[in-house]
């Protein structure tokens, strides 16, 4: 099956059926680009394997089978070049929880948890919930040209973080949320050796590996440290969170029963047939089809975002979007706190952001392209209208 860009520019009115991302919204009018999911509907194979269970009228307590295994391991193999024994996994109800429950297992309250800011929100009450001491290691900027720029990782100050006893582990996000950085496989050695050195073991979200821009791959970082605790979900790329299907990859024996324990202490240990179903559709050809075409879907939007902010918002630079959804932007120079910012933007201009002091790097803004791209037009112009003002 093909999928065309009209395909992508029909969705559902997603108001009224529960929607965290639409329902919460105040105004009828507002344009909501903030939290991480996507607008479109899901790849038409798990529509109609979610359909199929419905059918079946009974949901009752839910076995893992050894379909679901090998669609998983299939799935990573032939499209990632990344090999997973199925005796590694730990599925549960979503990588957050999975997280947490994996700080619980290898950290002990009052140990330093390493992460590279600006990072994904949820990592810090992770960190938090379980007792243990956030330790930021900032990602160092590159500017590339007045209105674009990335960043790399601060490997001597890595070096520093990891070499104190006190810190245990390492939480990557691998593609990187929000910087938007795939890392190479050159930079995922060089922390691997850093952390191998100092006894730290590396935790890495790769959520959303599916969602590369077109041309480009991302590193599983198991393929350079095989000692890596790996979390995956089809969730972000399939836009499927509501189901709460996750998986962690554990290739240590000893680590894998003390994660496999924590995951039963935090009661995140069974999940549900619609989640179960939904990937095994995911992870098909069919599944991949759609997938390519979203991502090209995305790419476009990308490209407008850039063409819009680089011409409305010459002072509010971008950084390069290698992966993910949500770009980041720099809107430092309006010297106003992003806080702020955003609930000017919501009152004001009825388009709702995230704020950079989320991620632990104010004067930012990350926003949520992954919508038709009439809508996102729509978005942008509010948004470069309302900034454009304050300039």
């Amino acid at each position: 099956m093909e999928f065309s860009k009209e395909y992508f520019d029909m969705v559902p009115d997603r108001r009224g059926s529960g929607s965290y991302k639409w329902d919460s919204i105040p105004n009828p009018d507002m344009i909501p680009l903030w939290v991480a999911d996507m607008d479109f509907k899901t790849a038409p194979c798990v529509i109609e394997a979610l359909a199929r269970r419905v059918d079946h009228g009974v949901f009752g307590y839910t076995l893992v089978d050894d379909s679901y295994y090998e669609a998983l391991t299939g799935w990573f193999a032939s499209r990632h070049g990344y090999d997973i024994d199925s005796r590694m996994v730990i599925y549960t109800s979503g990588v957050v929880p999975a997280i947490s429950a994996i700080i619980k297992a290898l950290a002990r309250p009052g140990e330093g948890v390493i992460v590279q800011t600006p990072v994904y929100n949820c990592f810090f009450s992770s960190i938090r919930n379980n007792g243990c001491r956030i330790v930021e290691s900032p990602l160092l900027r590159k500017d590339l040209s007045p209105s674009e720029f990335t960043y790399r990782i601060d490997f001597d100050d890595l070096e520093r973080k990891a070499a104190d006893p006190a810190n245990t582990l390492l939480l990557l996000c691998n593609p990187h949320n929000p910087a938007g950085r795939i890392w190479s496989r050159e930079e995922l050695a060089k922390a691997a050796g850093i952390c191998r050195r100092h006894g730290v073991r590396v935790v890495s979200d790769e959520i959303h590996c599916e969602l590369t821009m077109p041309g480009l791959a991302y590193v599983p970082y198991a393929t350079v440290d095989p000692s890596g605790v790996i979390c995956l979900s089809p969730s972000k790329a399939f836009n499927t969170a509501g189901l709460q299907i996750a998986n962690i990859v554990c290739p240590d024996d000893s680590v894998r029963r003390a994660v496999d324990r924590a995951i039963n202490i935090n009661e995140v240990c069974d999940v549900n047939p619609f989640g179960i179903a939904a990937l095994k559709a995911a992870y098909t050809p069919e599944g991949a089809a759609w997938l390519d075409a979203l991502r090209g879907y995305i790419a476009g939007n990308y490209e407008l975002t850039r063409e819009v902010i680089t011409r409305e918002l010459p002072g509010c630079p971008m950084a390069t979007l290698e992966a993910t959804y949500l770009p980041w932007i720099d809107v430092s120079a309006l010297c106003i706190p992003s806080e702020e910012l955003e609930e000017r933007l919501k009152t004001e201009a009825k388009v709702w952001v995230n704020c950079g002091e989320m991620y632990g790097r104010g004067g930012f803004i990350r926003l949520n392209i992954a919508c038709p791209r009439q809508r996102l037009r729509e978005g942008l112009e509010r948004i470069c209208r309302f900034l454009g003002s304050l300039g």
